[in-house]
């Protein structure tokens, strides 16, 4: 439960230290008194958009200091423990608005994000505003409330869950279906392509070594003249070759080395360069022998050379890339073939999906349906004690052949009602009058709020439009809600104030020129006032005192004969 709220600086609320009790709390006071600032301030603190503007004049920054019981709050209990925040049993919120419109904010004193906080805060109170109504004639408004009360969270998260999965399976789908038509012919045309190149054997592709051999084979003639000559000429001209004449000069010198010894040494490099030019000409002789000329391999080559030149042509690459674009054909092929069997496989999830989600929706609509029998029933009830005697109302729920899953299920809610007898139901915005509408709205809030586990609930000037016995009523209503919980009403009716537990007034007093707004906890003899003066207006009598002093008692009477 709320068990204290400080605010400093904001807006006209200068300082402001509240403790609150457990059970059914008023606020009163007189319009623009500021009433509206403590529940932007506890919104605030439970995750609302901060900016500037709640900054009041003069101040550096805006500071509000929110502690929480978590006795009787076990989901928030829990969150607190998951996130690894708890401390002590307690939960303290704080939330700091700079004059630049950042804020920040910390929950037992370590810092969170504004969407943690937010999270946090739908476990510890709920408020439901003074236009609660206009919200209830619109259908999204309407499944909530139905979801609410079937406590359907759980299979709405699943429902979301597997929408988004279907979502993406079919948006993959439609993609790749979508060019599955133009990819037909792409993979017609690579097949033909593949089939191609590997009919010339391009794997294995050597396009250097077949240039090398069809240079070799096209000049054979050349080669084995030119080698022949040069054979000749080194030597096997045995007169006039090369190795006849260094044979002469070593002959001629070795003579004359006898006769001047320096001659030796050139007479040994002589000698080995014959060894080198016998050498060369061995190998030159080897090599001669093992050049054949083979016409018929000359054509092979011819040909393969020629092939391998169109098809480069044909594919716009050198003729050596042609490997490499065999193996990109190749790899574009095995994509398409992947895709076709993707799509297969993404075919078989999306009907998973589908199959799952048909389970998930067919409990949504069940428990839905369940639910309206029991919430059609209650509000009913509660609407017929509120002034609508022959009051029925009615939860419908259609669901739909949809061929299409949506993140909230297959079922249409729709509230319906019938203020008089022997009408039949039909929709809100079609039959509820203003005042009726508040009153069936109120209907909803105390119906669908009283299985719910949030400790701390808010009603600000939810019984707009009411008055006389029905806001006596709502008053009995709202102070019934609060057995076991706490229980808050912002109200302007005597009827509704005089069955609080506990009763704070919002004033505005001006001192030193600065307006400002104050909460006060009132005391039995100051209740009493207050509500002669909303009974009065602004002249209280005795006679407006002494019906306020019959209002604070008879609640207390009701309680003692129950």
């Amino acid at each position: 439960m709320l068990v204290h709220l400080s605010i400093r600086d904001l807006a006209i609320v200068r300082l402001l230290e509240i403790e609150f009790e457990q059970g059914f709390t008023v606020l009163t006071g007189e319009t623009g008194a500021g009433k509206s600032i403590l529940l932007t301030a506890l919104g605030l603190a439970l995750g609302d958009r901060a900016d500037s503007g709640f900054v009041r004049p003069g101040a550096a920054r805006a500071e509000i200091n929110v502690s929480f019981a978590l006795d009787d709050a076990p989901d928030a209990l829990r969150w607190l423990e998951k996130n690894e925040l708890l401390e002590d049993g307690e939960c303290l919120i704080r939330r700091v608005i700079g004059q630049d419109g950042r804020s920040k904010a910390f929950v037992n004193g370590r810092p969170v994000t504004l969407q943690a906080l937010q999270e946090l805060g739908s476990n510890l109170v709920e408020i439901h505003g003074q236009h609660a109504h206009v919200h209830l004639l619109k259908a999204a408004e309407q499944r909530r409330l139905l979801d609410e009360a079937a406590g359907n969270e759980a299979l709405l998260m699943r429902a979301g869950d597997l929408y988004e999965h279907w979502r993406r399976v079919r948006a993959e789908l439609d993609t790749l279906t979508g060019s599955a038509r133009d990819q037909a012919a792409r993979e017609e045309l690579l097949r033909y392509q593949i089939e191609e190149l590997e009919q010339h054997d391009i794997a294995g592709l050597d396009y250097g070594a077949l240039i090398e051999e069809h240079t070799l084979l096209a000049n054979v003639g050349k080669i084995l003249s030119t080698g022949q000559a040069q054979l000749d000429l080194l030597y096997e001209d045995e007169s006039r070759s090369v190795n006849a004449q260094l044979a002469q000069a070593i002959h001629a010198l070795s003579d004359l080395s006898r006769l001047a010894p320096e001659m030796e040494g050139t007479t040994a490099l002589l000698n080995e360069a014959q060894v080198y030019v016998k050498e060369a000409a061995l190998q030159l002789r080897r090599q001669l022998d093992r050049v054949e000329t083979d016409p018929g391999r000359l054509d092979w080559l011819e040909r393969r050379l020629g092939d391998i030149h169109s098809l480069a042509r044909k594919h716009q690459v050198r003729p050596e890339e042609l490997p490499e674009r065999l193996d990109s054909l190749r790899s574009e092929l095995s994509s398409i073939v992947h895709e076709s069997e993707r799509i297969e496989a993404l075919e078989s999830e999306l009907q998973r999906i589908l199959a799952d989600y048909q389970k998930v929706a067919d409990a949504l609509s069940e428990r839905r349906k369940a639910a309206a029998c029991t919430l059609q029933s209650r509000i009913s009830e509660v609407i017929q004690e509120l002034g609508m005697p022959q009051g029925q109302f009615v939860v419908e729920v259609r669901t739909e052949s949809a061929k299409e899953p949506t993140p909230l299920g297959w079922d249409h809610a729709e509230f319906l009602v019938s203020a008089n007898p022997g009408l039949p139901p039909r929709p809100l915005a079609k039959v509820a009058s203003g005042g009726e509408l508040s009153r069936i709205s109120l209907a909803i809030q105390v119906a669908a709020t009283d299985s719910k586990t949030v400790p701390s609930l808010i009603f600000d000037e939810v019984d707009t439009g009411i008055g006389g016995r029905v806001a006596e009523i709502v008053g009995q209503k709202l102070r019934a809600l609060a057995l076991g919980r706490q229980v808050f009403c912002v109200t302007h009716l005597p009827q509704v104030a005089a069955q609080g537990h506990c009763h704070l007034l919002v004033e505005k007093v001006n001192a030193d020129g600065i307006t400002r707004s104050i909460v006060r906890k009132l005391s039995r003899e100051d209740r009493k006032r207050e509500i002669a003066r909303m009974l009065g207006g602004i002249r209280v009598t005795e006679q407006t005192l002494a019906h306020a002093e019959e209002m604070l008692d008879s609640h207390l009477q009701s309680e003692l004969e129950v």
